[in-house]
């Protein structure tokens, strides 16, 4: 087999899903760019602030163009906010409260958050009093009678979504799913927060979650929306009550988003978010690529190739450990930054197994950018993720094509 003859086909049949892409992208670009209009976002947006921070235009033109953008009462998008992680935890410390109960309805959370919800001496919500139910997924989808039977016994007062997978074998839910659950949940109970893990779904449909029923989201600035440019920091987005008490946990009580300084200039951060769209449909079409690739040569795959991906994500499956590994050191291989570097399982922080990630990423761990990572246990799946441009997946597709085929 011809692997670049290979990798031909698999593009022309997969056609008509970059179409529906670039079509997303288009919506969601004229979205952003009037929301840059409206707050009349002018160089001065950019200057650095130190100190307190008062009246740092910059910080506060930033959250009032992401809320807009995000159909929100309002939003933080902020520096101070260290990942995605950092960025959910913040969001569930700020909204609930001791002796609240916390309700999962997408199953088992990231590895990352087990420790933030259910940790033991940490600091975590449990240590607050704060008690954590969950409701498994049915085949992947959300379980309707379990979650009105959960609400009905534990009377949650958040209930939280994971939209992306995770290191688990499923779809992320679609903008459609989200809605309907969302309907759901406050047709049997209004008064019920609904918290979103937006990471690796925005800009993936042409609504996010506080479009479609949730009452507040978080991500991580280094994945879409700070569109391969911003350096680091997070966002929370929603109602403007809801915010204001995220703000207060991420500064002081009373203080809340009037303080936060930035010593260096917030261009990247405008500048990537206007760019997160396209970049977002370049990840896309590397994951749609993937995805028929791999098919083809006989592997599992998610998303299946006749699904336009509801996250950034294509996760591949291996029969052997081998194999995972070495998919993982070839996508490092033909990376911009420390492609010499050969990547090996190793105890990552917050992970109860040993996990390898392939990641030469101008960005720190940014998962925007081309990079593959999966914990060493059965079933051996790798969850590759980003690309700023699909040119540089095509490229890592036909090597692992020819990797494959020797």
């Amino acid at each position: 087999m011809n692997a670049q003859k290979h990798i031909i086909d698999c593009e022309n049949k997969a056609l008509p899903q970059f179409a529906h892409i670039d079509a997303i992208a288009y919506a969601n670009q004229v979205k952003v760019l009037q929301a840059f209009q409206n707050h009349k976002i002018a160089l001065r947006h950019f200057a650095p602030t130190t100190g307190y921070g008062y009246d740092d235009i910059g910080r506060d033109s930033l959250s009032a163009v992401f809320a807009q953008i995000f159909e929100a009462e309002s939003a933080i998008v902020s520096p101070m906010i260290a990942s995605g992680t950092h960025a959910i935890s913040l969001m569930l410390f700020g909204i609930l409260r001791p002796k609240d109960i916390l309700l999962s309805v997408s199953g088992d959370v990231y590895d990352t958050l087990q420790g933030v919800i259910t940790g033991v001496g940490n600091g975590s919500l449990k240590d607050y009093g704060i008690g954590y139910e969950k409701v498994e997924l049915k085949n992947g989808k959300f379980n309707y009678a379990a979650i009105l039977n959960a609400i009905e016994k534990w009377h949650p007062k958040v209930v939280f979504i994971q939209r992306s997978r995770g290191y688990n074998w499923r779809k992320a839910f679609s903008a459609e799913e989200i809605q309907t659950v969302c309907e759901f949940i406050k047709k049997h109970a209004q008064n019920i927060i609904i918290a979103v893990d937006n990471c690796y779904g925005e800009f993936v449909s042409t609504s996010e979650p506080t479009a479609l029923g949730a009452d507040i989201c978080a991500g991580s600035m280094i994945k879409n929306p700070g569109g391969g440019l911003a350096p680091t920091g997070g966002y929370i987005a929603g109602k403007a009550d809801l915010i204001q008490a995220v703000g207060n946990r991420m500064t002081a009580p009373g203080v809340g988003t009037e303080i936060g300084s930035y010593a260096a200039d917030y261009r990247p951060y405008f500048q990537g978010l206007f760019m997160a769209p396209h970049v977002t449909a370049q990840a896309l079409k590397g994951a749609v690529l993937f995805s028929h690739v791999f098919s083809s040569l006989g592997y599992k795959t998610l998303p299946e190739i006749t699904e336009t991906p509801n996250d950034i994500i294509c996760s591949i499956q291996f029969e052997r450990c081998e194999e995972l590994i070495d998919f993982c050191r070839t996508i490092q291989s033909v990376s911009p930054i420390d492609s010499h570097v050969t990547p090996y399982p190793w105890d990552m922080p917050g992970y109860d197994h040993q996990v390898i990630m392939a990641a030469g990423t101008f960005v720190q761990g940014a998962s925007i950018e081309l990079s593959a990572d999966s914990p060493i246990k059965a079933p051996y799946i790798a969850y590759l993720q980003g690309g700023l441009t699909y040119e540089h997946a095509r490229y890592a597709a036909l090597k692992c094509a020819e990797a494959l085929i020797k």
